[in-house]
Parts: structure tokens; sequence; C-alpha cells
């Protein structure tokens, strides 16, 4: 890939919406795409540069909107397909992209290829999903788990077989074995392509291939309780298997026939296997998800070996990507404080690499408190008290202090979090505040090269501040983070510079003279000036 070449999937910033969360247009306490259209505007003005929504397709909600059971057309909760036209035209005449969530390891149990599949052994469509005889005990087929607890195998009296389901019994696996599944889920594809989406983020792509042989995964010797039964076995059978680069492949291709279309992938792996991802001769995903930062230990040593490891593993021609937050994990204010969240975005928005950022924690969002009664995650009602839900992150974006927020005139259907401070409309107002930082922060990439296409070098660990330089030609840029609560002092390694941004955003244009000291919770970016004095 020339470095030179613009392209909007590498020099942008990706949004991550989750649709239930952000806006709600109709009253009902529900996000949909009428209300994301409502407030286009908002995330153009932000700075951002695409928009990927969580499923929209019709979904009986068990997982939701995990469990598909319409690939080409918008669940009534969200809206219509002809909304989904409109999000895209008004999108693109705003100079933003749209990636949809595509998700193909498994459908809806009420999806018509599966109520097919199940309805008799010789059908058609029974080899679009994964059907196993019992063992000859009459039990499970083999010790597979479902990630939301249990056994992987649910039994089908009608067909006297069982089904996999490596999430919810109401997620039943799909074939990709099975050519003419996999034709219909490219159809899928083109049929969004078709209509100007700009491409997707595949859901647990890295999972997609199961073995032929069906073996027992062996069990996990590093095992913890309290992450839940999944973890009790290594998913050596079930992820990550082979024949999965294969498909990769097929997607990448398929996408490539359409202009400047970007492919995601969800990959939970180590760097090594992650970059595999790529593809042979980078023709795989454009950007297997890079997930290192969520679970990283907050201090500058971690964070140092960590963009290291990457940057070092990426084959040649591969452009990086980094995330600090989705709709799976705590937020990054609740993991960190609100403080670091600061330092946080500046690490996330200059490091090399496309960032995706998770709706609200520009604002500084934290994760909210949810009630036993008000659980509506089934990763936390199948497996209580062990903190596996997912609601805390998911819950209504804050456009206003009005009670309900100004996202819904109905009542939310997750209970918002503190807004009297944390909302759009209050922030917006205010020129210190965490979404005023990430409006400053997505301006200064869009003026410096250097942190779009730049070259990232120097990254050093000295105590806990974490500094990097990016350059492009004679632009050099140095990005200093105190990830602690005491004063630090940074040198520059040549000359002075200027202050472009303080997370703190009270100096700029500063003059620096050979050092800097850095405050608490604090970071910058200095333009760097050779040997001036």
């Amino acid at each position: 890939m020339d470095p030179s070449e613009s392209v909007w999937w590498r020099d942008g910033v990706v949004y991550q919406i989750y649709p239930r969360s952000f806006a709600d247009g109709n009253g009902d306490g529900v996000g949909d795409l009428p209300g994301i259209i409502a407030h286009l505007d908002y995330l153009a003005e932000l700075g951002v540069d695409a928009i990927w929504l969580s499923p929209i397709y019709p979904s009986p909600m068990a997982d939701f909107g995990y469990d598909v059971s319409d690939y080409c057309d918008v669940d009534p909760l969200f809206g219509t397909l002809a909304d989904a036209d409109r999000l895209i035209a008004a999108a693109h005449a705003r100079n933003l992209k749209v990636i949809l969530d595509f998700v193909p390891n498994h459908s809806s149990d009420r999806h018509p290829w599966f109520l097919a599949s199940r309805s008799a052994r010789d059908d058609p469509q029974r080899d679009w999903y994964i059907w196993r005889d019992p063992a000859p005990d009459g039990g499970v087929p083999n010790n597979w788990l479902a990630h939301f607890g249990g056994p992987a195998w649910e039994w089908d009296a009608h067909t006297g077989q069982f089904y996999l389901h490596s999430f919810l019994k109401e997620q039943p696996d799909l074939n990709w074995r099975n050519p003419s599944l996999r034709a219909a889920m490219y159809a899928a594809m083109r049929f969004w392509l078709e209509r100007g989406a700009d491409g997707f983020r595949v859901d647990v792509l890295w999972m997609l291939v199961k073995d032929d042989r069906f073996r027992d995964n062996p069990p996990n010797p590093a095992y913890v309780a309290a992450r839940g039964s999944y973890d009790r076995l290594v998913p050596l059978y079930t992820a990550d298997r082979p024949e999965i680069h294969a498909i990769v492949s097929e997607m990448r291709a398929l996408l490539d026939e359409y202009e400047s279309r970007v492919l995601i992938g969800e990959i939970y792996l180590p760097v090594e296997r992650l970059m595999t991802y790529y593809g042979a001769e980078l023709h795989g995903a454009h950007l297997p998800f890079n997930f290192h930062l969520i679970d990283a230990t907050w201090n500058a040593a971690s964070v140092a070996t960590i963009v290291r490891t990457y940057e070092a593993a990426l084959p040649a021609g591969a452009w990086p990507n980094w995330v600090l937050g989705n709709h799976d994990k705590s937020r990054i204010a609740s993991r960190v404080g609100i403080a670091q969240a600061r330092v946080a975005a500046m690490l996330l928005l200059t490091l090399r690499g496309t960032p995706t950022l998770y709706y609200g924690d520009e604002l500084g969002m934290t994760d909210v408190p949810i009630a036993a009664s008000a659980v509506r995650d089934p990763a936390e009602l199948r497996q209580p008290g062990l903190g596996l839900g997912r609601d805390p992150e998911r819950t209504p974006l804050p456009w206003n202090p009005s009670p309900r927020a100004g996202f819904t005139s109905g009542e939310p259907w997750l209970p918002l979090g503190e807004h009297e401070r944390t909302n759009v409309a209050v922030q917006l107002g205010d020129g210190r505040s965490v979404l005023a930082l990430h409006r400053r922060l997505l301006a200064l990439r869009r003026a410096h090269t250097a942190l779009t296409r730049g070259t990232l070098t120097a990254i050093e660990a000295e105590g806990n501040v974490l500094t990097y330089e990016r350059s492009d030609g004679d632009s050099r840029i140095k990005i200093a983070l105190n990830l602690g609560d005491v004063p630090q002092s940074v040198a520059l390694s040549q000359g002075g510079g200027k202050m472009l941004l303080s997370t703190e955003l009270d100096r700029s244009d500063e003059r620096v003279d050979g050092s800097y000291a850095l405050r608490p919770n604090e970071g910058v970016a200095i333009a760097i000036v050779p040997n001036e004095r």
C-alpha cells in the first residue's frame, strides 16, 4: 500500500454506534435509524470519518440483534429499509462512511434457513447448519461449550440430532463448509454494498469454521472460574481454524469488486495469530481488530510493550488499528478513571493506525450500574453474579441534562447514568470538557499528516510516562502521556518545539525549550522544531 495514497479507512476515524442507545426517534425508549439520522451533524462536527452500526437486521432480539432472522432487511424496532437508505445517503452527504455489522457465524433459530434446516434431515438446507448425532451414551456429541454457559449443543427431538450453537441456543451456528450457505451469505453482503454500505465489521470472524472431526477441546490450565464456564476449555477446535483464511480471502475479494470498501474483522487472538488475518499477500481483512489495549494494564511500560509488539508483528504493507472500547467491554473511563480517560483519548487518536471510538467515550461516559431487575443482557442472565453482563457499557447516550437526557420521550430501554454534566449539550458549551478534547484531537489529526500517515518511532516508557514520535517528512510531533498522578518532566531529543495540544486544553502555541513539565494525568502533543533555541 502506497503510504502517500489517501484511503478513507486508513486516514480516518471510525465511530461505533450501538443503535439501541444512540438516539430514539419515535419515543419507544429504544434508539433507531431516524434518531441517528437526526444527529449526523453532531458526528460530522465531532470530526469522525465513518460510523459503524451494530446490527440493525430483523431479529427476535434474544441477543439484541446478534441473532439475525433476515440479513437483507431492517428490524421494525430500528426503522425500515428506506430509513437505512436515507441514513446512508445522509451520511454520505456529510462525507461520513457507513460500516454495517455482519453476523455470519450464526443466525436466529427463527431464520427461514434454520426453520427449513430443522424440518427434516433430508431438507436441502439441512447442511447449512451444523448437526450431529448424539454420543454413544446418548449425550452431547463432544465437550464444546457455549459462550453464554453450558454445552454448545441443543437437542432437536423432531429430527433426532443436536445442532451447534456457540452462543445462545437461539443462535444456531451456520456451516461455512457448505458452498450454498457461503453463496447466500455473500449475496447478503452484496445486497448492502449495492445500497451504498462502505464495508462491514464481521462479528466473531475467527470462529466461522469448526473442526470437521469434531474433536474435544482440551482443558484450559489457566482457567479462572470468575471468567465463566466457557473458559474451562481452550477453543482449539472451535476457533481460528486454518480453513478460515480462505473464507476471509473470499470476503475480501467480494469487497474489492466495489470501490473503496473496507473489511474489518472482530478477532480476539494473540498478536501473532491476529496478524494472519491480514491474509496471504494482504488479501484478508483490511483491519483485523486490535483489542490489545482494552485489556491492558494501565501503566506506561505495559502500554509501550503492547504498542511495540503489535507494530513489530505487522506484515509488510499491513495497516494498524486501535480500539479502547466497544459494546462488549467496560468503558475506558470506568477502567482507568475520567482523568486518565483524557490521556487515553490522546493515545488512541495519535498512535499510528485507524482508531475506533465507542459512542459516548467522547463524553467520558462511565459504566452504569444495572440493578438485577433491570438486566437485559443474556450473558449476565445466564451466568448471574459473575459480572459478565454488557448492559453497563450499552446505556443510552445523554444529549442534554433533562430527565430522559434528550435520548427519548419515553422510558429508556436501559437506565441512564449520571448526565447532569455528562451530556452533549453541556459539554459543547464547555471549552475544557472531554467532548472539547475529542474535537480538538480529531481536528489535530486532520491538520497533521504525521498523525494519520506518518511513521511511529521512539516508543519509550520511563516511570509512568509514555512517549513516542510521529513523523511525516519534516513534520515531527512528540506525544508524551503521563499515565500517573504525579508530575513528570519530559525532555525533547533535540532542539525545541511548540505545544500543539494538552489534554487539559489550557495551553497551545506555548514554546517548549528542551524539556516540558507534565502535570499529573496530562498528555501533550508537541511539534518539534530542530535546533530552535
